[in-house]
């Protein structure tokens, strides 16, 4: 377990840190929870005690905890207890995990610290799946058929699983949201998915840069008519190069003005 004092001179944690509401975890908090899967989480990349999106982090922890357990989560809190487990780390993949155990009088934090993880560079290929998350608006746990066809996938040589209902409707990949360029607009499928703090963030900013978006139906029968994929979760933009035998050819000059607007993102102070 790396203390504050240990990872201040850090400029990422060398593995990962555990704690549960401020403290290191114990054998027991990491029992209740092995053994229990029903909550949510937020995961972000933090710079020098900074992440992108925070206001949206902490909405979507409150909105969550308020479907599931039936209060609110006050944003102060979980300021505190990542500012805490962060200690003096630099840069890093942090995770707020919500649980409420039976005997809590109110909702507990498991901050998870882990090495910072960049947006993958090269094209994504992506096999799809028959699959769509219950409850997907929710970022929630206990997510085995996510991680079942991520790795389907990867044995396939595939990079991640994309989402497609009975009628080969598409949602999300089994860890990002997915966006499509038709040539004129930004296409984000229109279904059930989560949106991610990364999607919150772009959607509302891209047509200022001349890049229109528009929610659409999107199916693997259609895929033929789009020119570029981007992939988009807490570890940034990344482009989709193939979907099933279905290959993208991209587009270099939207890549960078996507990920311009992207990079041009303010960093909030945790």
């Amino acid at each position: 377990m790396i203390t504050p004092s240990e990872s201040a001179s850090q400029s990422a944690p060398p593995g990962l840190t555990v704690e549960v509401d401020g403290r290191p975890a114990t054998a027991d908090d990491l029992r209740l929870r092995a053994l229990d899967s029903y909550g949510h989480f937020t995961a972000l990349q933090v710079r020098d005690g900074r992440t992108r999106g925070l206001a949206h982090h902490l909405a979507r922890l409150d909105a969550a905890t308020r479907e599931l357990f039936g209060t609110g989560l006050d944003g102060a809190r979980v300021r505190e207890v990542l500012r805490h487990a962060l200690g003096g780390v630099r840069a890093a993949s942090a995770r707020v995990h919500v649980h409420r155990p039976a005997d809590a009088p109110e909702p507990t934090l498991m901050v998870t610290v882990a090495p910072p993880v960049a947006p993958a560079a090269r094209p994504q290929g992506l096999m799809s799946v028959p699959y769509q998350r219950p409850v997907p608006h929710i970022k929630h746990l206990g997510g085995f058929a996510q991680i079942h066809y991520r790795r389907l996938a990867g044995r396939a040589g595939f990079d991640d699983a994309l989402l497609v209902d009975a009628a080969g409707v598409v949602s999300e990949s089994a860890i990002a949201n997915i966006a499509f360029w038709d040539g004129t607009s930004l296409v984000w499928p229109d279904a059930p998915a989560l949106t991610g703090i990364t999607m919150a963030l772009l959607e509302p900013l891209l047509p200022a840069a001349g890049i229109p978006c528009v929610r659409r139906e999107v199916t693997l029968a259609g895929l033929g008519s789009y020119r570029a994929a981007f992939l988009t979760n807490s570890h940034g933009i990344a482009p989709v190069g193939r979907i099933d035998g279905t290959v993208l050819p991209g587009d270099e000059a939207l890549s960078r003005r996507v990920s311009e607007v992207y990079e041009g993102v303010a960093w909030d102070v945790i």
